[in-house]
């Protein structure tokens, strides 16, 4: 594992050590790492409902109805 050295305001720092003491994390670089994940994660749902817009913007329009609209998000879902 590659290692760093970074700095945090007083305000993350006290922060990062609340959640340590209160075990939720056992340091803070474990703490860290959860949260650049969680970020990760946050990005491919990003860009995956981007390209779903996208996609949808470049289909034009529809004469469907609303249930068939439905139907068909559902569908999409499951793909």
């Amino acid at each position: 594992m590659a290692r760093q050295s970074i700095s945090f305001t007083q305000p993350n720092d006290e922060w990062l050590k609340a959640q340590v003491e209160s075990q939720e994390y056992s340091s803070k670089s474990e703490l860290v790492n959860d949260l650049i994940r969680q970020a990760r994660n946050q990005q491919i749902e990003i860009d995956w409902i981007r390209a779903k817009l996208e996609k949808a913007e470049n289909s034009g329009f529809t004469n469907n109805s609303k249930e068939d609209i439905l139907a068909q998000s559902k569908s999409l879902l499951n793909e």
